[in-house]
């Protein structure tokens, strides 16, 4: 792992060069709330697929998470906020462009990039994350109060228990985690959707119930295709194999 400054946030990434031929098509991958790069795509093995695919794979700490700067000011995790870090990265790179994708947090952090700096999104891979992006924000707001909970064993709520059980699980600051979620929760206009210009691909697992359907966030794009993950939550569908092709082929045909 290694770190950079993005305006004053310690910011950690890995950078994996391609396997076999270079491509010269990097993918930046943003994982979802609580988890980091090594848990969201390195142990699930995205990290590995993209590089024998021959790309250069960039995945980053987000802030607050991981090995990257814990904050606890909610006000430092919005989404568009949190985009510019992904930003700044592929400057400290010099990745003039990339395809992006990002998982349930990371997937609207992905949007809020591709609707700010439309000219370094080459795709936009949305996963975890369907028409919440505009309707609603995803992830309750009780789960900010599970991670300021005394103990797990304090939690009732299922939704609750699974995040907060997650998040201790992959080591994560819970004032920070709490923070983050009163703080990343912005949606995104229609018509701001409707403006993104570059391929987009929205992954859902068909059991998910946190992301909101991939249909009705595809009708609003100008390319936006849907892909369907039979049986999958949301925590089961980072890693699926359905999920895995489905990139690949996205990536192979996008223009």
């Amino acid at each position: 792992m290694q770190s950079f400054q993005s305006d004053g946030v310690a910011i950690a990434y890995l950078d994996a060069p391609p396997q076999g031929e270079d491509k010269g098509e990097p993918i930046v991958l943003v994982h979802g709330f609580a988890s980091n790069n090594a848990v969201n795509w390195d142990n699930t093995g995205w990290v590995k697929l993209l590089a024998r695919d021959g790309r250069r794979v960039v995945a980053l700490d987000n802030r607050g998470h991981g090995k990257s700067q814990r904050l606890h000011d909610p006000a430092a995790y919005a989404a568009p906020i949190m985009a510019q870090d992904v930003r700044r990265l592929m400057d400290h790179l010099g990745i003039a462009r990339a395809d992006v994708m990002g998982y349930s947090m990371g997937a609207r952090i992905t949007a809020f990039l591709a609707l700010a700096e439309p000219e370094r999104v080459r795709s936009a891979l949305l996963g975890g994350l369907g028409i919440k992006l505009v309707d609603g924000v995803g992830l309750p707001p009780t789960i900010a109060d599970a991670m300021e909970a005394s103990s797990l064993a304090d939690l009732t709520d299922p939704t609750q228990r699974m995040f907060r059980a997650f998040a201790e699980a992959t080591g994560s600051d819970l004032v920070a985690m709490a923070a983050c979620i009163r703080g990343s929760r912005q949606t995104m206009a229609e018509a701001e959707v409707a403006s993104l210009a570059m391929p987009v691909l929205v992954s859902v697992g068909t059991q998910d119930g946190v992301s909101g359907a991939a249909a009705p966030l595809v009708a609003l794009l100008r390319r936006g295709e849907a892909l369907d993950l039979p049986g999958r939550d949301h925590n089961t569908a980072v890693g699926d194999r359905t999920h895995k092709q489905g990139v690949l082929d996205f990536l192979a045909r996008r223009a």
